[in-house]
């Protein structure tokens, strides 16, 4: 249920805001509150009555999930529900109110085999569809991709896409392609013993070079498309973690390793800015704007075509690790940088040596 660097677009504000027990966005699906005439009666058994084209093993490993709530707490299917109970299904992504279509989009796939599939996302595909974004994501790409294979559903949120990253973030993805697989990976993201780095372009040196950022996480009280650092003691605080090392410095910018031990929405974003080097090209978070340097003009137009090679925050999720739901075996991958984060660099240590 969590999600890599959080990795999306922010929610619509619209849509009700539910959180797990580790502070992770989620989405109601589905909601029934029992009348005042309601018997005791298993949760299973009384969402399986309500519910169309679902089964009480479905709705069991949902609960397993701790996709099944009453009274806003997760609970286990054997739980009886009782007069006036509010009973929701929440998922970790939006629900899809319109049909999904399949469409041609190319997908650079690293890895496939019957119980998973590892995706390398460039930048600027959207993930899910949802507000503002009906179509040409990821998901769309993998309707198609799956298209002959009888046993994906896309709609089915027992399978499919176990995190995600940003829009405007490249890098490796993993799908599950059954529901033991998306729930074994689920849970490996949960206890946080996936392994998963990122390169990113920062401006600026950190010092000292190596490091840990733990600092809490939540929707920026000013604007909520933002997320910011919040005081340790806010409830609306999550706890992040973030490990760096710099591993080029490029004069006025710096190339860094981030290891993420937990995954916020925008969690490396935010907290390169909070100790003052926000990611190259980063409009959200002030990446933008000429941050260190001169203040000359042939440096400014330096700068600016740097951000046209790279029109993007300067991110990469270049490493994937996980052990394989069905058998066991430690998996790890290894996306390369891709070409505009690269040139850019390059133009970085040309300007540098010169």
């Amino acid at each position: 249920m969590t999600e890599s660097e959080n990795i999306y677009e922010p929610l619509d504000p619209e849509l009700p805001r539910i959180v797990d027990s580790e502070g992770e966005e989620l989405y109601e699906h589905f909601r029934f509150v029992a009348d005042k005439g309601q018997q005791l009666l298993r949760v299973d058994k009384f969402l399986v009555e309500r519910l169309q084209n679902s089964s009480r093993n479905r709705v069991q490993q949902a609960a397993e999930a701790g996709c099944i709530l009453v009274n806003g707490k997760s609970v286990k299917s054997n739980y009886r529900v009782k007069p006036f109970d509010v009973v929701q299904v929440v998922m970790d992504r939006p629900r899809y109110e319109f049909e999904i279509v399949a469409q041609d989009i190319p997908l650079d796939i690293v890895y496939e085999d019957e119980a998973v599939l590892v995706v390398n996302k460039p930048a600027g595909l959207v993930v899910h569809p949802g507000h503002g974004n009906y179509d040409g994501t990821l998901v769309n790409a993998l309707a198609w991709h799956f298209k002959d294979n009888p046993d994906y559903d896309v709609t089915d949120p027992r399978m499919g896409l176990v995190h995600r990253i940003d829009k405007d973030t490249s890098g490796l993805l993993v799908v599950a392609k059954t529901p033991d697989a998306k729930t074994n990976l689920g849970r490996q993201f949960y206890n946080k013993t996936t392994r998963r780095e990122y390169v990113a372009v920062v401006w600026g040196v950190p010092e000292p070079t190596s490091g840990t950022v733990d600092a809490p996480l939540g929707r920026n009280p000013k604007d909520r498309l933002q997320m910011a650092v919040l005081p340790q003691d806010d409830p609306n605080g999550k706890h992040a973690v973030t490990h760096y090392e710099v591993i080029e410095s490029l004069g006025y910018a710096s190339v860094i390793r981030c290891r993420l031990e937990t995954g916020r929405t925008h969690q490396i974003r935010v907290h390169m800015k909070h100790i003052g080097h926000p990611l190259l090209n980063d409009s959200r978070y002030g990446g933008d704007e000429i941050l260190r340097g001169e203040r000359s003009a042939k440096y400014r137009q330096f700068v600016n075509n740097c951000f046209t090679l790279c029109p993007r925050q300067a991110l990469h999720a270049r490493t994937l690790g996980f052990t394989h739901p069905v058998t066991g075996e430690e998996m790890f991958f290894t996306a390369p940088v891709p070409p505009d984060m690269t040139s850019m660099i390059e133009k970085w240590r040309t300007y540098v040596s010169q």
